[in-house]
């Protein structure tokens, strides 16, 4: 649902913010794609696509990322470079958030996890 989707990006956010990177866009839309999160830390732009579940019934949150979703999420990422005109390193991660009932959230970070 909107709520968990709202609460793993919270948590994914404030994973990179503890990792010393500066958030510099949410929800970035471009077309039918969408970067959750594209964060900064010096030379390097990451863009960060978070997947939530409830539960692991349908499989972990990071394999539901599809050919078409990853397409998507990288139109949008070129469409960021070229409108700030960024000079510097890119990276694609995934953040997967598991939420189970009673128990604190799972996060989970992938680096390079598409290209």
């Amino acid at each position: 649902s909107d709520v968990y989707k709202r609460q793993g990006e919270d948590l994914a956010a404030r994973l990179f913010a503890q990792k010393g990177y500066e958030l510099v866009a949410r929800n970035y839309r471009v077309g039918k794609g969408e970067v959750d999160l594209i964060a900064r830390k010096e030379g390097l732009l990451v863009f960060v696509e978070v997947k939530t579940r409830t539960s692991l019934a349908f499989g972990h949150p990071e394999e539901a990322v599809s050919r078409r979703k990853a397409l998507l999420t990288i139109r949008a990422a070129d469409e960021y470079i070229f409108r700030t005109n960024w000079q510097g390193s890119i990276r694609f991660d995934i953040v997967a958030v598991v939420f189970n009932r009673g128990q604190s959230p799972v996060v989970t970070h992938f680096e390079d996890a598409f290209f």
